[in-house]
């Protein structure tokens, strides 16, 4: 279980488990370009310049040539080359230090104070061309 492992070291887990679950719930869905020279070869594909090129988060996050059983939620995953954030380079997230923090400090309180917290029902997604999310995510917990 890995609630289980993460609260048995939740000051030395938050930092993986905070990049896992970058990987496993990337809140950007994709990313456009146009290639600018001829010949960039990716795998088996020569792109021309001009063609227009995707990445798709949840694709790349996944990807069973980069990650071991990338379906799997695993918050020691290390290390963890996601695109979560966005590639290397210029269009990388810059907000990417602030989030990590926030994210990271939400989910230690949160585990600390309520370490049974689970979900009541399944929740309701936010689905839109460019970002995901979660609208309501019904939960239950034990009262201190």
């Amino acid at each position: 279980d890995q609630r289980a492992v993460w609260l048995a070291d939740i000051d030395g887990v938050t930092p993986t488990a905070v990049e896992e679950i970058v990987r496993m719930a990337s809140p950007v869905t994709h990313f456009r370009r146009t290639v600018t020279t001829d010949g960039v070869r990716l795998g088996d594909h020569e792109f021309a310049a001009g063609e227009k090129v995707v990445l798709w988060y949840n694709s790349a996050n996944r990807d069973e040539a980069v990650f071991e059983d990338p379906d799997r939620f695993d918050v020691r995953r290390d290390p963890n080359p996601h695109v979560g954030f966005g590639g290397p380079g210029p269009h990388f997230c810059l907000g990417a230090h602030l989030a990590r923090r926030e994210v990271g400090v939400m989910f230690r309180h949160l585990l600390v104070r309520l370490p049974d917290i689970h979900s009541t029902a399944q929740p309701d997604l936010l689905r839109t061309n460019f970002v995901n999310g979660i609208k309501p995510l019904p939960c239950a917990w034990t009262p201190a």
